[in-house]
């Protein structure tokens, strides 16, 4: 089984209800931060968890409001690691996540000099080990395999979508994009679909340009679900709603869901869990 929690389901646009995109998968004993909005440490601390307990950090991309807690995530992992020799943390993410990181470290670089000055047990800085993919095998440990392949946020470029598998079930999480055949590949089959949306109808009828802009490079609810059919996953996921979904409006949304996709449709507030089980995909449609 493959657990996934949905940590943060919000947008650029900070809400009160809702954290910044992020999400948790937990795959036998490893877990998995995908994403890091704003509010992720919170949410992981609502479930038990922590950056200490990550097994690694997947980026889909580098807009902002993804990787907004970045800095928070490396810091608080370094801080409250007490074991020695502690494994770095491996960051994985498209073309330009390492540019990211080093300029994350050399922002937070004189906290890192506080810390290393006045405990004596921390004598280098934040171990991580970043690396870049736009397709392929990412990951290969203990009955875990994850691989990704690009996605299409134009002009937002490289972006990716992540693959997790795990005695026979599978979790594909698309990040931000508009449909296209490389996710429809990689999705194939899989027992659950992590997809972010808009309600297109609704942005549309804003005033500003720049945030109908966003229509462009964003699934909207009814394409996701198209995509989920067309790979045959079992179960759609969505999350990173724009705009948040108001309060008693959710059966709106799943019906626009289930007007192209006709199997289990989950959808929630923050911290919204599914258990996704081996054999849960079905055969892509032709």
């Amino acid at each position: 089984m493959i657990e996934v929690t949905l940590l943060g389901t919000g947008s650029p646009i900070p809400d009160p209800e809702r954290a910044g995109p992020s999400t948790l998968a937990r795959a036998g004993d490893q877990t998995f931060l995908i994403d890091c909005g704003r509010g992720v440490l919170q949410r992981l601390a609502a479930v038990g968890s922590g950056a200490n307990r990550l097994s690694a950090l997947l980026l889909t991309h580098l807009h902002s409001d993804h990787i907004a807690d970045l800095g928070d995530v490396i810091i608080t992992r370094w801080v409250s690691t007490f074991t020695p020799d502690s494994p770095p943390l491996p960051i994985i993410g498209p073309p330009g996540t390492a540019e990211v990181v080093q300029a994350t470290l050399t922002a937070f670089g004189h906290d890192i000099g506080y810390r290393i000055a006045h405990h004596a047990d921390l004598t280098a800085p934040p171990p991580v080990e970043v690396h870049e993919y736009t397709d392929g095998v990412v990951w290969d440990r203990d009955d875990v395999f994850i691989r990704v392949a690009p996605t299409d946020h134009r002009p937002v470029t490289p972006t990716i979508a992540f693959r997790i598998e795990h005695a026979g079930a599978s979790v594909v999480l698309a990040g931000d994009t508009v449909p296209c055949q490389s996710l429809d590949t990689l999705a194939a089959g899989a027992g659950a679909l992590v997809h972010t949306v808009i309600r297109k109808d609704l942005v549309n009828q804003l005033p500003q340009q720049r945030i109908r802009d966003i229509c462009d490079y964003h699934s909207s609810v009814q394409e996701a679900a198209a995509t989920a059919t067309r790979a045959g996953v079992g179960i759609l996921i969505l999350t990173h709603y724009v705009p948040a979904i108001a309060a008693g409006t959710e059966d709106e949304w799943r019906a626009l869901a289930a007007s192209a996709f006709d199997r289990q449709i989950e959808l929630g507030d923050d911290l919204h869990r599914v258990q996704v089980h081996p054999g849960m995909g079905v055969k892509p449609a032709s």
